[in-house]
């Protein structure tokens, strides 16, 4: 099967590199274009994991323009709606409509109990994972409307916004409230014909996930963890025999609830996940 989103344009944060350029590279490999933004640069309170980079962003633009497709991209971080407001009108400009928005972009720290997570953390992790994802809906929204043809809003959340874990409890606060998002969105944008979901990944092996700061949070007994250390403890989370999966599995519940193959799914939380949440 192929074109199930031919001639549709996407709109998606976080498109640097991981799970948001999957998510470009797939939509474009099924005919849509693509307005991608990424912030390419350190965040405070993420400092981690190295930051995607300006090198990154057009990486992902050479792979979409590689399948014969558009894309317009911008460096915006998701807490500036004008930033935001501004890119998505340029590239509706270019690309002349809006079908898709894939609410990608977030943030990965942890290690301390809520009790003791700074402020600092807590302000930048809520300004990201969940006020960035309602100002990237946000955003791009007056352009499905006025499309009058309906869309598909996809919101990344997690296995985090479904349960909890231990010493992430800012991060685990954000995703759980993209649910809510979801639900709301949902129930607004029905009449609409604007299908609003979120999907619920697992461990991802992208470089949000594959990381030192990672590693030594799953396995505090080792001083320097190695993927292979990781493995065995990051599969215990699941029932399928895998500690993680590829951002592309991800990027196929996108694609799926981004078609017309889903037209009639909305409100929903669809997880990722190896089973993850049966645990």
């Amino acid at each position: 099967m192929t074109g199930r989103v031919e001639g549709k344009v996407a709109f998606i944060t976080g498109a640097a590199r991981g799970q948001g350029r999957s998510h470009a590279v797939r939509l474009a490999q099924e005919g849509a274009d693509i307005i991608a933004i990424d912030v390419c640069k350190p965040v405070s309170g993420s400092d981690a994991i190295a930051a995607s980079t300006p090198a990154d962003l057009a990486e992902t633009a050479d792979l979409v323009k590689g399948l014969g497709r558009r894309i317009v991209t911008a460096e915006v971080d998701v807490r500036d709606f004008d930033g935001l407001k501004a890119a998505v009108d340029i590239g509706v400009e270019q690309l002349g409509r809006l079908d898709i928005i894939v609410a990608n972009a977030g943030i990965g720290n942890g290690g301390e109990t809520l009790d003791k997570t700074s402020e600092q953390d807590w302000d930048t992790m809520i300004g990201i994972n969940l006020s960035g994802v309602w100002k990237t809906a946000k955003a791009g929204i007056p352009h499905i409307l006025s499309g009058g043809q309906g869309g598909s809003i996809v919101l990344t959340s997690s296995v985090g916004g479904l349960k909890a874990y231990p010493n992430t409890g800012h991060y685990i606060a954000a995703k759980h409230g993209v649910v809510g998002l979801m639900r709301a969105f949902a129930v607004e944008l029905g009449q609409h014909s604007i299908r609003v979901n979120s999907v619920h990944p697992t461990n991802v092996n992208t470089p949000m996930f594959m990381n030192d700061a990672t590693m030594k949070l799953f396995r505090p007994d080792l001083e320097n963890p190695t993927k292979e250390d990781f493995a065995p403890v990051a599969q215990f989370m699941h029932v399928l025999p895998v500690g993680w999966v590829e951002p592309v599995d991800i990027s196929n519940a996108v694609l799926f609830l981004a078609s017309d193959e889903s037209r009639f799914i909305t409100g929903l939380p669809m997880t990722v996940d190896a089973g993850s949440t049966l645990k």
